[in-house]
């Protein structure tokens, strides 16, 4: 990923964090306005989310992009593995709580890292979230899953990771 693209993925997760809206919804919003110049949309989520017009027009250019360009989430987690997306965003809310760290999408999982890899989230199966923490990898299947056991244990790879 170069730099250009690790800056973009952060403005993208600070956007995130300011709204309380992910990509996903945030683009949605975008495209259902019927908007499809970036000085329109621009000044829109200016007066909507009440954005700056750095991340306003970031946002604009990246939600224009075609999908796949635009989130690689969206592809990790696209066709059946899509009921899996909800794992997978409160695992991220919650990580992100953490501090700062980058984000590295691969084909089929995200690498997070700080100075070094700490964990790694992706499916595993059509029905099965992975979260990797150093040698282990804990499997989760429902949302429940995602609790103060397995938030403690990637805080010390978090932690561990610096």
């Amino acid at each position: 990923m170069s730099i250009v693209d690790q800056a973009v993925a952060t403005q993208l997760k600070n956007i995130e964090k300011k709204t309380g809206k992910s990509f996903a919804e945030l683009r949605s919003m975008i495209l259902a306005s019927g908007l499809d110049k970036v000085g329109l949309i621009r000044d829109m989520l200016k007066k909507d989310l009440g954005l700056g017009h750095g991340d306003a027009n970031m946002l604009a250019i990246t939600a224009l992009k075609p999908q796949s360009e635009a989130d690689p989430v969206d592809e990790i987690y696209g066709g059946p593995k899509a009921a899996l997306r909800q794992i997978h965003d409160k695992i991220m809310t919650e990580i992100q709580k953490l501090g700062e760290f980058e984000i590295a999408p691969k084909k089929t999982y995200l690498s997070l890292r700080r100075k070094k890899q700490f964990a790694m989230v992706g499916p595993a199966t059509n029905s099965r979230i992975e979260v990797g923490l150093c040698q282990y990898k804990v499997k989760i299947t429902d949302i429940k899953e995602v609790d103060k056991e397995l938030l403690a244990w990637v805080r010390t790879a978090f932690e561990a990771s610096a």
